[in-house]
This record gives structure tokens, sequence and C-alpha cells, in this order.
């Protein structure tokens, strides 16, 4: 049996979760030898509707690629959070958006983190909070190294964009850490 690991990335469309499900499952397979299936969801209202990827992540070949039992799970939306809050473990790493996620089922270890606020205040561009997301679960989880998710990212960011989105994901490294210490 290997060490499977099952994330779930969720929020509206356009909030950019399917590009950091995309980069950890690069990270992971790449430069760190694994095994990854990602498994995007999505409506038909390409922006603002309910959005996830599913990341599944192995030392050994992945022979059944859906999620049964999440590890991880992010939502920056409650539309999201209502509709893809199933198959979690009893023990699993939840973070929310606490503007964007008002009700949330206390039985989770939830971590609240204003991500949207963070980014507009700290970076400036929006579309980077999944990258800040995407950071936050590294360092909460320590599921791939921080060097691998940094390749990752940059072998995905625009040209142009590298430094912006180095900053992004240091950022949500800080928070978590922040998050753990308390």
């Amino acid at each position: 049996m290997g060490n499977r690991f099952e994330t779930r990335f969720s929020a509206v469309g356009g909030q950019g979760v399917l590009m950091a499900g995309d980069i950890l499952a690069l990270a992971a397979q790449q430069y760190e030898g694994k095994y990854s299936v990602q498994s995007p969801t999505y409506t038909a209202q390409v922006r603002g509707g309910p959005t996830k990827i599913d990341v599944i992540i192995d030392d050994e070949p992945i022979t059944y690629p859906k999620t049964t039992e999440i590890d991880f799970f992010l939502s920056l939306a409650q539309g999201s959070y209502d509709a893809f809050l199933y198959d979690l473990k009893d023990d699993a790493i939840v973070v929310i958006d606490p503007n964007l996620v008002s009700r949330w089922n206390d039985k989770y270890k939830t971590y609240r983190v204003p991500v949207i606020e963070m980014t507009k205040a700290k970076i400036g561009k929006m579309i980077m909070s999944s990258v800040l997301s995407l950071g936050i679960m590294v360092e909460l989880t320590g599921l791939v190294k921080k060097e691998s998710i940094e390749k990752a990212l940059l072998d995905k960011a625009p040209k142009g964009t590298e430094e912006l989105n180095l900053k992004a994901l240091h950022l949500g490294f800080e928070e978590a850490k922040r998050l753990l210490n308390k």
C-alpha cells in the first residue's frame, strides 16, 4: 500500500484553483517522482460557478483515480464549500476564507484565513489567491517539498509573473506557519 494523499481545492470559476491543482500535481510528479492524478469539476458557468479540483498523490501507481478520503480541503466560496464538502476524513485539514464561507462544519480542524483580503492587500492581483492558498496547503501538510512547489510554479507561471507568484507562494507559507504556531 502506498502513501496516498487526497486534496481538494474549491472556489468559484475564475479564482484559479484549477491552476493550483495543476501546479501541485506537477510538483509531485516531476520533482518528487511520485504519482499524481487531478480531476477538475466545474459548471457550465465558467466564471462564478462552483468549481473544484481533486488531486491525488501517491508513492505507488494510482489505480483508482477518484477521491474517497480527502486529507486536505480548501474552499474560497460558500457555494463551493456546501457543494464539495464530502468524502473528507474525520481528521481532514480544512482551510476556508471566513469572509466568503460563513457557515462551516466544526467536525473538522478548520483554519480560517482571509485569503482574498490578504491577496488584495499584500500582492495586489486577485489571480494570485490560488498560489497563496497553495503555499498554505504545502506548509500545513508537508505533502511536497517547498523547492518542488516553487519549481513547478515557475514552470507554469506566465513569463514576467514569476516574482509575484513566488511572493504569493511564500506569503502562504508564512501564513500557515503563523497558524501552526497559534
